[in-house]
């Protein structure tokens, strides 16, 4: 019995393994270096002080491939600790939830969730929960949850609806601080990449300190198509992979989730402009933001001296905010860290294979480095 077990242990080590769960190298592990900017000591959206992330992975049977991620801007209570927000929507086929108050008050109230798209509800549901059921929300009777999501529906049962109410509080209890999973876990589980495995991938940008030192990260769940290219390398077509030669070989619809995270003080205006700037970051990869393809982008400003209590005795708020002229830094490094975040997600997006036996092959990491040796981009 003990052999059996040890046999049967092996078998679904190596399994998840190969669906992608295991620690995977990032672009930067193989010298290559997107940008000018420093990146934060783990290169990751958890670098802007007090943000947290959790994932909650869905892997079962033959069909199964979905997920939850979870980011906490703030320890506190984030409904009565609001912060400043905005919402960019590059192309608007998705289904985000919550993005109609926050394009009118310029506040999120609660963590923002990620998952896939038949299971906006669920995770609404399950931020709402979370909510109400907080110290000192006893009396809250509204509450603007923020889930965004893209579709798995490749590689994942989604009309199962499988992601459920308990999930997303599991990634939510669960989001700590430090290096952040990629590739095929939470949100990112099921999705697809330019052809390939998609996933979670995350990074990090800091300002140098002459222009206030502030950390910028990102993290997103990749899920979209277009004509890659790494650090300015067209990878795509050295591969002979992408949509519309000769044929349309493959879609370039699809989707992608952006969350970016400062610690400068930045207001809700400020946070739209750099929002967009994320979209620059996407472009940069190839990504072309197609007619089917849902690209959102959620900015949030963690600064400490910009949350918005929910009850107040005075009638103003009192905020120093950046000015218009210091915000170029912040926008080179959201425009990186959503580069590098993207490509990310593909080197640590591995081979799976999910519903009716359909496989996706993971970023061939091989040949990928032997073209970037080719055009001299690898330190």
């Amino acid at each position: 019995m003990k052999i059996l077990h040890y046999f049967l242990t092996c078998l679904m080590v190596a399994f998840f393994c190969d669906q992608g769960t295991a620690q995977s190298r990032r672009c930067r592990d193989f010298g290559i270096k997107i940008g000018v900017l420093n990146t934060g000591k783990a290169n990751a959206i958890t670098d802007v002080p007090g943000v947290k992330v959790g994932h909650k992975t869905l892997i079962a049977g033959d069909s199964i491939r979905t997920g939850v991620t979870a980011i906490i801007p703030h320890s506190g209570n984030i409904f009565q600790e609001k912060l400043p927000a905005a919402i960019y929507i590059g192309n608007g086929f998705g289904k985000l939830a919550g993005y109609s108050q926050v394009e009118e008050l310029g506040n999120i109230e609660t963590p923002i969730v990620l998952t896939n798209t038949l299971s906006v509800p669920a995770a609404s549901n399950a931020l709402i929960s979370y909510t109400l059921s907080l110290e000192d929300n006893e009396r809250v009777s509204s509450v603007n949850s923020i889930v965004g999501e893209t579709n798995d529906g490749g590689l994942n049962d989604i009309r199962g609806r499988h992601v459920k109410e308990s999930d997303v509080l599991e990634a939510i209890n669960n989001a700590k601080g430090g290096p952040v999973e990629e590739g095929a876990v939470g949100a990112g589980t099921g999705t697809v990449c330019f052809g390939y495995k998609g996933g979670i991938g995350t990074a990090s940008r800091i300002i140098p300190k002459d222009f206030g030192g502030y950390t910028v990260g990102v993290i997103v769940q990749t899920n979209f198509g277009g004509v890659l290219e790494i650090n300015g390398v067209p990878i795509a077509v050295e591969l002979e992979n992408y949509p519309f030669k000769d044929k349309i070989e493959n879609s370039a619809d699809g989707s992608c989730m952006i969350v970016v995270m400062t610690d400068a003080p930045l207001s809700s205006r400020n946070l739209k402009r750099i929002a967009k700037r994320a979209m620059l970051g996407l472009a940069k990869t190839g990504g072309v933001a197609s007619n089917g393809s849902g690209d959102y982008v959620i900015a949030v400003s963690t600064a400490e001296n910009l949350r918005i209590p929910y009850a107040s005795d005075s009638r103003t708020n009192k905020m120093e905010v950046l000015r218009n002229d210091e915000m170029t830094p912040l926008f080179l490094a959201t425009i990186e860290a959503t580069e590098e975040a993207i490509i990310n997600s593909l080197f640590a997006g591995k081979t799976m294979t999910g519903k009716n036996n359909h496989k996706v092959e993971g970023l061939p990491v091989d040949e990928v480095i032997e073209i970037m040796k080719k055009y001299n981009r690898i330190d």
